[in-house]
């Protein structure tokens, strides 16, 4: 009866609503990347709006008004199939320059695909599309397809914005007390911290900047050396859509066309827990501990002293269960305390938001630590790469989590984590105040970003366009302006000083005339 009353709506909608077509290019090869772009394309679709998509994640059921007309094939498949070796491989280089060339120019390559190129020169005209969606981080050569059919281009950061990001749409930075998200600076920033953070801004910028500009030449191999540069495109960007918000990432100043929308992905329609898992965490009296390190990692290739340091400390938890994220159970050594559960797959928000759990041990990725914020569960963070380990100091800062050193870590330190997340009340009263914040706004994180988009749409490409945009970096930070003050002001102090020794001189000559008189006198 549900599934009757959903289809009606959306055939209600379709018949009454007057729905844009959407396209969303969504390259990049990350899962849980896609997390959040997957549920802003069917948000957008519920509502009523036809949307395309172009991933590596082709939906696995069929979706009202949602098509993947690309399905395209990632270059190395990462979900569950990331050893720890790997890992530090990946991770060991500079992380701009792994966004930048795997995450960027590898991606832009998929511009030379047979369905992509034909997408860009015969799009569909019944409708045609009204906006095309990119995920803003570092394959902005996706932004030609905006420019080749003049339609608003919308940007989606998963995470708050790179250093790179802001110019885009001109979001102001104020380094003194916004540090860039490469950094774990929290609270006020002294004077060191404030000289580090604008130095490592500019060279972020710079740096990624440079490694990038290959994609001129990627996109004009392919649509034509009269095309601009990726550089030109990114400032027609009409707004950011970014998994951000003020409760998490502190209080800055926003223009118009950055719209936060911090844990849009946060849906559990049609989300059901396996019956084993169900059962597994009905029958637990005393409560779980979930623990996850993502959609990538394989826990069982970590080192066997990590491990040990698991079992001994889990097992002393019982009677308090453990549900454990485990991509091959089988590959784990010997001696898995009786306490834990082990699945390769977990709808984690279901578990996050269930009435037993009591503390979710994590590696800190955003999204999973943004579901543990919005359902107020504790955690204990273990950062393995990225922007992981900034997450879980803002969360120690708010003291709704205990940070673990994955390289110095013992027995007696997880011991202590998991005793204070499960015992000490402070934990889980932090947390759920910092959900009441989190979740506290005028609209959903999904409605937002539907709104802006819809907005962006009817009322044209600079709707939310900053002024800052048609500003060089100079007159921006105002150095014409004060060097022109500074000008003036010399300019009068050099007119007052040849004023006074003119004055002085006159004074002094009609001294010397009195005297001369005097004496001939």
């Amino acid at each position: 009866m549900r599934m009757l009353k959903v289809m009606f709506f959306w055939l209600f909608c379709l018949s009454v609503c007057h729905g844009y077509r959407l396209l969303g290019l969504f390259p990049y090869h990350g899962q849980s990347h896609f997390v959040m772009f997957e549920q802003l394309m069917k948000g957008l679709a519920r509502k009523g709006h036809q949307v395309d998509v172009v991933s590596t994640f082709p939906l696995k059921k069929p979706y009202p008004n949602y098509n993947d007309i690309v399905k395209l094939t990632p270059p190395i498949v990462l979900v569950n199939n990331m050893s720890f070796e790997f890992m530090q491989f990946v991770f060991g280089m500079n992380p701009v320059h792994a966004i930048a060339t795997v995450g960027g120019n590898d991606i832009c390559l998929n511009l030379e695909n047979p369905a992509i190129q034909e997408l860009a020169r015969n799009p569909p005209r019944d409708p045609p599309y009204d906006a095309v969606l990119i995920e803003v981080l570092s394959a902005h050569c996706f932004g030609i397809f905006a420019h080749l059919w003049n339609v608003p281009l919308i940007g989606v950061s998963t995470t708050s914005l790179y250093p790179w990001l802001p110019p885009l749409i001109a979001q102001p930075e104020n380094l003194a007390f916004v540090p860039n998200n490469c950094l774990s600076f929290t609270g006020r920033m002294n004077f060191w911290q404030r000289v580090y953070n604008t130095m490592h801004t500019v060279y972020n910028k710079l740096y990624f900047n440079y490694l990038t500009k290959v994609q001129d030449e990627i996109i004009r191999k392919h649509f034509g050396s009269d095309m601009p540069s990726v550089r030109e495109m990114e400032s027609k960007v009409a707004l950011i859509l970014i998994n951000s918000y003020m409760a998490l990432n502190r209080i800055q100043p926003k223009t118009p066309a950055a719209i936060d929308v911090g844990g849009l992905h946060i849906q559990d329609e049609g989300l059901t827990l396996r019956p084993d898992v169900k059962k597994w965490i009905n029958d637990s009296k005393d409560g779980f501990v979930y623990f996850s390190f993502g959609s990538m990692v394989m826990i069982e290739t970590f080192p066997r002293k990590f491990l040990n340091i698991l079992y001994a400390s889990l097992g002393k938890i019982a009677p308090v269960r453990v549900l454990m994220k485990i991509p091959s159970p089988e590959k784990l050594p010997p001696g898995l305390p009786e306490n834990v559960y082990t699945s390769p797959w977990m709808q984690q928000i279901k578990i996050l938001k269930h009435s037993k759990i009591r503390a979710f041990i994590t590696h800190g990725g955003l999204m999973g630590t943004q579901e543990a914020i919005a359902y107020g569960v504790p955690m204990i963070g273990i950062p393995l790469y990225a922007d992981q380990f900034m997450n879980i100091d803002a969360c120690v800062a708010r003291n709704i989590t205990v940070k673990l050193d994955i390289n110095k870590m013992t027995e007696n330190d997880m011991d202590a984590a998991l005793n204070a997340v499960l015992w000490d009340p402070i934990y889980k009263e932090s947390a759920r105040n910092l959900s009441q914040r989190f979740l506290d706004r005028p609209m959903n994180a999904l409605d937002t970003a539907i709104y802006w988009i819809e907005y962006v749409i009817k009322y044209g490409s600079d709707a939310l366009r900053s002024p800052a945009m048609d500003l060089t970096w100079w007159q921006l930070s105002l150095v014409d302006v004060f060097a022109f003050l500074l000008l003036c002001i010399t300019i009068i102090i050099i007119v007052v000083v040849f004023i006074v020794r003119f004055l002085l001189k006159m004074i002094t000559g009609n001294d010397h005339s009195s005297l001369h008189s005097k004496k001939k006198n």
